[in-house]
Protein backbone atom coordinates (compact mmCIF):
# COMPACT_ATOMS: atom_id res chain seq x y z
CA UNK A 1 0.00 0.00 0.00
CA UNK A 2 1.14 3.34 -1.02
CA UNK A 3 1.88 6.38 1.71
CA UNK A 4 1.57 9.94 0.78
CA UNK A 5 3.34 12.78 2.86
CA UNK A 6 3.20 16.03 2.38
CA UNK A 7 5.77 18.23 2.25
CA UNK A 8 4.33 20.36 5.46
CA UNK A 9 5.02 17.18 7.73
CA UNK A 10 8.63 17.39 7.12
CA UNK A 11 8.35 21.57 7.49
CA UNK A 12 6.66 20.52 10.85
CA UNK A 13 9.33 18.13 12.12
CA UNK A 14 11.77 20.62 11.67
CA UNK A 15 10.34 23.35 13.10
CA UNK A 16 10.67 21.79 16.88
CA UNK A 17 13.52 23.62 18.95
CA UNK A 18 16.51 21.72 19.75
CA UNK A 19 16.96 19.56 23.29
CA UNK A 20 20.15 18.53 24.53
CA UNK A 21 20.05 14.27 24.14
CA UNK A 22 18.78 11.62 21.02
CA UNK A 23 14.89 12.28 19.92
CA UNK A 24 13.03 11.55 17.31
CA UNK A 25 11.25 14.33 15.92
CA UNK A 26 7.46 14.68 15.94
CA UNK A 27 5.01 15.00 13.88
CA UNK A 28 7.11 11.95 11.76
CA UNK A 29 7.30 10.39 14.40
CA UNK A 30 3.85 9.96 15.03
CA UNK A 31 3.83 9.86 11.55
CA UNK A 32 5.90 7.14 11.81
CA UNK A 33 3.96 5.36 14.17
CA UNK A 34 0.78 5.30 12.57
CA UNK A 35 1.54 4.05 8.99
CA UNK A 36 4.80 2.16 9.21
CA UNK A 37 6.72 5.02 7.04
CA UNK A 38 10.31 3.85 7.27
CA UNK A 39 11.47 7.78 7.41
CA UNK A 40 11.77 9.43 10.64
CA UNK A 41 14.19 12.52 11.45
CA UNK A 42 16.70 12.38 14.27
CA UNK A 43 17.99 14.76 15.73
CA UNK A 44 20.71 14.58 17.90
CA UNK A 45 21.99 16.97 20.40
CA UNK A 46 25.21 17.15 22.14
CA UNK A 47 25.11 13.15 22.53
CA UNK A 48 27.31 9.87 22.34
CA UNK A 49 25.04 6.83 21.02
CA UNK A 50 25.59 3.39 22.25
CA UNK A 51 27.21 1.09 19.28
CA UNK A 52 24.88 -0.88 17.84
CA UNK A 53 24.31 -3.55 14.92
CA UNK A 54 20.74 -4.03 13.24
CA UNK A 55 20.54 -7.42 11.92
CA UNK A 56 17.62 -7.20 9.97
CA UNK A 57 17.53 -3.98 8.14
CA UNK A 58 19.97 -1.35 6.58
CA UNK A 59 20.37 2.84 7.57
CA UNK A 60 20.15 5.42 4.80
CA UNK A 61 21.45 8.63 6.73
CA UNK A 62 20.86 11.53 5.32
CA UNK A 63 22.45 15.06 7.27
CA UNK A 64 19.88 17.48 7.10
CA UNK A 65 21.37 20.15 9.32
CA UNK A 66 24.22 20.20 11.70
CA UNK A 67 27.46 17.78 11.78
CA UNK A 68 27.53 14.34 13.01
CA UNK A 69 30.41 11.63 13.45
CA UNK A 70 30.06 8.00 12.61
CA UNK A 71 32.50 4.99 13.00
CA UNK A 72 31.40 2.03 11.25
CA UNK A 73 32.86 -1.62 10.45
CA UNK A 74 35.18 -2.53 12.84
CA UNK A 75 34.42 -5.03 16.77
CA UNK A 76 31.53 -4.03 18.69
CA UNK A 77 32.70 -3.99 22.11
CA UNK A 78 30.26 -5.25 25.11
CA UNK A 79 28.49 -6.71 22.84
CA UNK A 80 24.60 -7.22 24.53
CA UNK A 81 21.45 -7.88 22.78
CA UNK A 82 18.33 -5.24 22.82
CA UNK A 83 15.72 -5.49 24.94
CA UNK A 84 13.45 -3.82 22.79
CA UNK A 85 14.51 -5.59 19.55
CA UNK A 86 15.72 -9.02 19.93
CA UNK A 87 17.40 -8.62 16.23
CA UNK A 88 19.26 -5.75 17.24
CA UNK A 89 22.71 -5.56 19.47
CA UNK A 90 24.23 -3.15 21.46
CA UNK A 91 27.68 -2.38 22.56
CA UNK A 92 29.90 -0.14 24.68
CA UNK A 93 31.93 1.29 21.47
CA UNK A 94 33.52 0.22 18.07
CA UNK A 95 37.30 -1.03 17.97
CA UNK A 96 38.74 -0.41 14.00
CA UNK A 97 35.81 1.35 12.66
CA UNK A 98 36.28 3.97 9.76
CA UNK A 99 34.67 7.48 11.13
CA UNK A 100 32.57 9.71 8.62
CA UNK A 101 31.47 13.24 9.38
CA UNK A 102 28.66 13.68 7.84
CA UNK A 103 27.40 17.77 7.03
CA UNK A 104 24.04 19.18 5.22
CA UNK A 105 23.61 17.16 2.24
CA UNK A 106 25.98 14.17 2.82
CA UNK A 107 24.67 10.44 3.12
CA UNK A 108 25.73 7.31 4.40
CA UNK A 109 24.68 3.60 3.92
CA UNK A 110 25.40 1.27 7.02
CA UNK A 111 24.17 -2.26 5.14
CA UNK A 112 22.68 -4.86 7.80
CA UNK A 113 25.00 -6.25 10.51
CA UNK A 114 27.41 -3.84 10.51
CA UNK A 115 28.41 -2.10 13.46
CA UNK A 116 28.18 1.28 13.65
CA UNK A 117 28.06 4.38 16.28
CA UNK A 118 26.70 8.41 15.65
CA UNK A 119 27.69 11.04 18.18
CA UNK A 120 27.10 14.76 17.58
CA UNK A 121 29.18 17.42 19.60
CA UNK A 122 26.33 20.45 18.78
CA UNK A 123 23.19 19.73 17.37
CA UNK A 124 22.49 17.50 14.08
CA UNK A 125 19.36 16.55 12.08
CA UNK A 126 19.15 13.22 10.38
CA UNK A 127 16.82 11.68 7.84
CA UNK A 128 17.28 7.95 8.55
CA UNK A 129 15.60 5.12 6.07
CA UNK A 130 14.98 1.67 7.26
CA UNK A 131 15.97 -0.31 4.39
CA UNK A 132 15.05 -4.19 5.24
CA UNK A 133 17.90 -6.94 5.11
CA UNK A 134 15.51 -8.91 1.61
CA UNK A 135 15.73 -5.30 -0.52
CA UNK A 136 17.05 -6.09 -3.79
CA UNK A 137 19.34 -3.50 -5.55
CA UNK A 138 20.35 -4.42 -9.20
CA UNK A 139 23.94 -5.15 -7.89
Amino acid sequence: MAIFVEKNIFDKTLQNPPKVGKNLLDPLKSFFEDTGFPVRILEDSEVINDAEIHEHEGDLWQCLEGEATFVCGGKLNGLRQSEKNPSEWKGSGIEGGEEYVLKPGDWLWIPPGEPHLHKAEGTARLLVIKIPSDYKSNK
